[in-house]
């Protein structure tokens, strides 16, 4: 996308999808960071961005369907790549799975803004971050009553 085919497309509608997904991306972030995992803060809210601006990209009226499609499964399979590298094996458990999944949604988050599906995206970090904050003390509480 050249900087003449933003100011076609419109630069402040451009700039802010691009903002939206990035600021639909801080607060999982924001969670993930307090309890250091390993992406955070800033990992985050790029990946959603990052997701976005390709789909961006792959929007162009010159680029036909079976183009965009392929841009889309490249987008998803490279954050499948970074989730990945979040998932670390010790001994006998696995840590990082709630990481690369979330990180796989910002993925979905940064193509709904990017396509305009905004109830989507917002609906998808909510549940993410919901999920994370909410499912860690469930986690807890049945492991200490299945120890007991």
């Amino acid at each position: 996308m050249t900087f003449s085919a933003l100011e076609g497309a419109g630069l402040v509608p451009v700039a802010c999808k691009i903002l939206l997904a990035y600021a639909l991306g801080l607060p999982t972030g924001w969670e993930r960071f307090k309890h250091d995992r390993s992406a955070g803060l800033r990992t985050f809210p790029l990946v959603a961005l990052a997701s976005c601006a390709f789909l961006l990209v792959a929007a162009q009226p010159n680029i036909d369907v079976a183009s965009q499609s392929r841009i889309l499964v490249g987008v998803m399979t490279g954050i499948g790549f970074i989730g990945g590298g979040s998932i670390v094996k010790e001994a006998d458990s696995v840590h990082g799975t709630a990481t690369a999944a979330s990180l796989w949604n910002m993925g979905a988050i940064g193509a709904a803004v990017a396509f305009g599906n905004y109830g989507l995206a917002v609906l998808l970090g909510i549940i993410n971050y919901v999920t994370l904050l909410v499912m860690s003390s469930v986690e807890k509480k049945v492991k200490k009553d299945v120890n007991a």
